[in-house]
């Protein structure tokens, strides 16, 4: 006779393993706590915090200084989480990792993350705007031209 609990419990297991599968992790951690996770580096001091909006307002006045910013994850690269938009509002942003030195994990899309990063004038090609918005799973979500995006060292994700 199947022990239902453990037939129960079998299942259980592969629907979580089946529903976590399409999650992209190519980074780990450097702090972890009961509610966040850090990645890039370790986040001991949070520097001047900005809003996302005053930031894209008066965008020279933040350029390569280090700021911290609490914003809401709107997408992410599918590939493999080597970038996301940050949104506040109507306010968009593409998100970098500095050096592509870290990954976030590719299922953050809607948490509400704090970042620390510095704001980098950038001349966006058609060629980088086609791959970006393939690898977040669109066919036209980032334009091309010159636009100002953040190189995130930090970034704290809550967990669930």
């Amino acid at each position: 006779m199947i022990n239902k609990f453990a037939l129960f419990f079998t299942l259980s297991i592969i629907c979580l393993s089946t529903a976590n599968s399409d999650v992209i992790r190519l980074s780990e951690p450097v702090q972890k706590d009961a509610t966040t996770e850090t990645y890039g580096e370790p986040l001991s001091t949070i520097p001047q915090v900005v809003e996302l909006k005053v930031l894209l307002t008066s965008p020279e006045e933040h350029l390569s200084k280090s700021f911290s910013v609490t914003t809401q994850v709107a997408k992410v690269c599918q590939k493999k989480g080597c970038f996301f938009i940050a949104q506040e509002g109507s306010e968009i942003i593409r998100v970098a990792f500095k050096d592509y030195g870290f990954f976030v994990p590719t299922d953050i899309g809607g948490k509400t993350v704090t970042l620390v990063g510095e704001l980098i004038a950038h001349q966006r090609t058609a060629s980088q705007a086609k791959h970006f918005s393939k690898d977040l799973g669109e066919s036209s979500a980032l334009e091309s031209g010159f636009t100002y995006e953040i190189v995130a060292t930090s970034v704290r994700i809550p967990i669930n």
